[in-house]
């Protein structure tokens, strides 16, 4: 092939090394073989390449060292070896003919020296320079030389001596305009921060210098950056207080200044910052109250802990997923507003003084997985409400004054993994130790043995031995004798019993004649949808009254019963709001004497382009809501799990919603479990897998690539295209390359209004002053622009799932605060 210009065959599973022949491909420009299992060593052949401009080898197992010679390659514009088990010196004596090189990337392997001279001095096109996570020490050389430079990483290595003159170098990014990037963090880089950054570009959007030595206030330059939007500077030795103007950068959405030596008020001016996601200011000296309007921010986590703040304000911002106060003075009773929370996952107020009762309310927050309040002055009994809180895996009450029965609904709690009540005056309480053979001593009531010291053991462990290798010995043919009849006896029982599944015995043991009648002999008029592996009906229980939706397994389906043990092992691991749980399994045959199999789960409502009747519209701001609650969904699997889970099936009939219009996703069949190392699975999809979600699924899926959270993030943005166009992307108008994503990118920005569901548009031309429709149509713009960059075609240009939720928040408190949250505005 020795025209061959391109090669191509990243996210594959192909193995072994990359041979040397390769050299003979002299017409090669560039090579893609990302997200492979390739090992060895790089091809000294390489060298031959004279043509190449991109080497692109991330996410394999690459060893050895690289070829010093191919630092003279002067056609390259792109290296990236990123991810490998790659080692060495970067070479200090050649390295002179990269003068093309625009995109230089070594992180995660285990390069170690010095950063050479050369690369700042030679390589002066340079745009990314990725060198984080190896073993580099030494000084970081100027880099005045790289005009064009727009991200600076070099975090998580060994660079700096913690003297005063590490930062130097900083000053010579100021000339830098398009500079938008820099990453020094968990180095050893010390001595104060030069205020010469205040001349870095206002471009600069992300600026990371923490886990590192560096001492003194923090320079009131920071302040020019009006662009900013992550400001980390977590584990060093500032001091002083913060910069009253820090509340200027009005983009910012993350905030780190966790463990330094700040102290002072917490500034007011922070709560104009109406991006700010995350707050984290714990481990420092702060005192005085916190903010009182920090409700007029966008937060999701909120970290204050280990301070010295006091009075009685706690901040109820509904926003938050994790809020920790804890080793503070702060006193009062806890708000009841603590309720309207919807999504807070983790409460932690313990090491204060609050006091008076657990408000009721609390038990609205059926989100929570951790819920910390020790170490306070609460009294009274743990409130019925908490019964709600069935997500909840650590629960700490200890060292209050509370008091009556612990409540019988623990014992329901069927996640819960730490519970401490200690210390309070909790009455009627039953303790049982039995079958823990090695604790000794306590009280007369436990009737434990006495413990006895070492020395005494000792007197008797002779005479003890003798005495039990008799009885073991006379004991030993009598328990043989005995196993065998029980074995025996349990294949015969087990032989007679009828099969069935396993099913928890806290869940509903329904037969298949209970689902029958639910779901009026699985009626036609009561489906929902259709999928790969079976049908889900809706259905209503007759003995309790109860909303179901029931997924019925065709177990004459290839892949079926695969598919249900997928969903079943996705579904151990997690538990989220705007997840659907099942309620039950039912496993047995139906009256034809056919295999059934069927999940059955709470509340069913489906997506409007599934149900008749005005009645059943879905208005704006429903609408909002509930890709709002799609993308908590996506944000806990993709970010929150113990393993990234990615959904894969992310499509209308999956999402369900409950009395409340609260949107829930189910049906884990296609789920998949990720590897720490990458977004990506290793393994591929099948396009048989995808059948059933075509129109959604990404285009990369559709060449072979394995999944990703990419993807889901593309199949959520064309779900949210659908639900304001009102337009189905598998509709017979989009052929070819025209689809749903090329159909809404044509009528932006000036057709937003042409483009949207004409039910919602009536209601907006008939019911809005003209100001109140600016703003609908500016607000249905940025959700199209969400939506399209949700859905583009480049996984690694799309929207993160976590901004999505942030900017649909704000949208949704924009329509709010424009007196648009009723549910008048269709």
């Amino acid at each position: 092939m020795a025209k061959l210009r391109f090669l191509y065959g990243s996210a594959n599973n192909l193995r072994g090394s990359i041979p040397s022949s390769i050299g003979n491909l002299s017409s090669l420009e560039v090579v893609y073989l990302s997200w492979n299992y390739l090992g060895g060593s790089l091809p000294r052949a390489l060298v031959q390449l004279t043509k190449l401009s991109a080497l692109v080898l991330p996410l394999n197992k690459l060893s050895s060292t690289v070829p010093p010679s191919l630092f003279n390659l002067s056609s390259l514009e792109i290296f990236e070896v990123g991810y490998n088990q790659i080692h060495g010196n970067l070479p200090t004596t050649i390295g002179f003919g990269l003068t093309n090189l625009q995109y230089f990337n070594i992180a995660s392997n285990q390069f170690v020296g010095s950063i050479p001279p050369w690369i700042p001095n030679n390589a002066t096109k340079l745009r990314i320079f990725q060198l984080s996570r190896n073993k580099l020490f030494g000084k970081v050389p100027s880099l005045e030389s790289l005009r064009n430079l727009q991200q600076l990483n070099i975090q998580m290595n060994r660079l700096g001596s913690g003297g005063s003159g590490d930062l130097k170098f900083l000053c010579s990014l100021t000339n830098i305009t398009s500079f938008a990037m820099l990453s020094v963090a968990g180095n050893r880089l010390g001595g104060l921060l030069p205020r010469c950054i205040g001349n870095f570009s206002i471009a600069i959007k992300q600026l990371f210098l923490g886990g590192n030595l560096i001492t003194g206030e923090i320079p009131r330059e920071i302040n020019n950056f009006v662009n900013l939007e992550i400001l980390a500077m977590e584990y060093n030795s500032f001091s002083g207080a913060i910069p009253i103007d820090l509340g200027n950068l009005q983009n910012l959405a993350i905030l780190g200044l966790s463990y330094n030596n700040l102290f002072g008020v917490i500034p007011f001016s922070l709560q104009k910052m109406k991006q700010l996601l995350k707050l984290k200011l714990s481990g420092n000296q702060f005192h005085g109250h916190i903010p009182s309007h920090l409700d007029n921010c966008s937060l999701m986590e909120l970290d204050l802990s280990n301070n010295n703040l006091s009075g009685s304000i706690l901040p109820v911002v509904k926003t938050l997923i994790y809020l920790d106060l804890s080793n503070n003075h702060l006193s009062g009773a806890l708000p009841v507003e603590v309720g309207e929370i919807d999504h807070l996952d983790t409460l932690n107020i313990s090491g204060n003084m609050f006091s008076g009762e657990i408000p009721s309310t609390l038990g609205d927050c059926n989100a929570l997985v951790v819920l910390v309040m020790k170490d306070n002055h609460f009294q009274g009994s743990i409130p019925q409400s908490i019964s709600s809180l069935r997500s909840v895996e650590e629960l700490d009450l200890s060292n209050n004054n509370l008091s009556g029965e612990i409540p019988k609904f623990l014992a329901a709690f069927d996640f819960l993994e730490f519970l401490n009540l200690s210390y309070n005056n909790f009455e009627g309480i039953a303790t049982f130790i039995a079958g823990n053979n090695k604790i000794c001593g306590g009280i007369l009531e436990f009737r434990l043995p006495k413990c006895v010291s070492r020395h005494s053991k000792g007197k008797g462990i002779v005479h003890k031995l003798k005495l039990l290798l008799s009885i073991i010995f006379g004991l030993l043919g009598v328990v043989l004798v005995l196993i065998f009849v029980y074995v025996c006896w349990l294949k015969k029982k087990k032989a007679q019993e009828p099969t069935s599944s396993s099913v928890p015995e806290s869940w509903p043991n329904l037969s298949y004649g209970t689902l029958l009648k639910a779901t009026n002999g699985f009626s036609s008029t009561n489906l929902i949808g259709v999928g790969s592996f079976g049908s889900i009906y809706r259905g209503i229980l007759q003995e309790s009254g109860t909303n179901v939706a029931v997924k019925v397994l065709n177990l004459m389906r290839h892949g079926a019963f695969k598919s249900f043990k997928a969903e079943c092992e996705a579904l151990k691991f997690i538990k989220h709001r705007n997840l659907l749980k099942i309620l039950t399994v039912c496993s047995g045959i139906d009256y034809n004497g056919n295999d059934f199999k069927a999940f059955k789960w709470l509340h069913p409502c489906p997506l409007p382009a599934d149900v008749d009747g005005p009645s059943k519209i879905l208005n704006l701001i429903q609408r909002i809501k509930i890709t709002i609650d799609i993308a908590f969904a996506l944000e806990y699997l993709h970010n929150q799990c113990h393993n990234t889970i990615v959904y894969c099936d992310l499509k209308p009939s999956n999402v369900l919603l409950d009395a409340e219009m609260v949107g829930h996703v189910g049906d884990f069949g296609l789920a998949k479990f990720v590897l720490e190392s990458t977004s990506y699975t290793n393994t591929n999809i099948s396009s048989a897998a995808l059948r059933g979600t075509i129109g959604y699924f990404a285009p990369e899926y559709g060449m072979g690539s394995g999944v990703s959270i990419e993807g889901d993030v593309c199949s959520y943005g064309i779900l949210m295209l659908e639900m304001f166009t009102g337009i189905s992307p598998t509709t017979e108008i989009f052929k070819e390359n025209f689809n749903l994503h090329n159909f809404v990118e044509e009528a932006l920005p000036k057709r937003v209004l042409d483009i949207t569901d004409p039910i919602l548009v009536q209601v907006v031309e008939s019911n809005a002053g003209q100001s109140r429709k600016s703003t609908i149509q500016n607000c249905l713009l940025m959700i199209y622009k969400i939506g399209f960059a949700c859905s583009v075609g480049v996984p690694r240009d799309r929207m993160s799932i976590t901004d999505v939720t942030a900017q649909l928040c704000s949208i949704r408190d924009r329509l709010y605060a424009a007196g648009l949250g009723g549910y008048e505005l269709y």
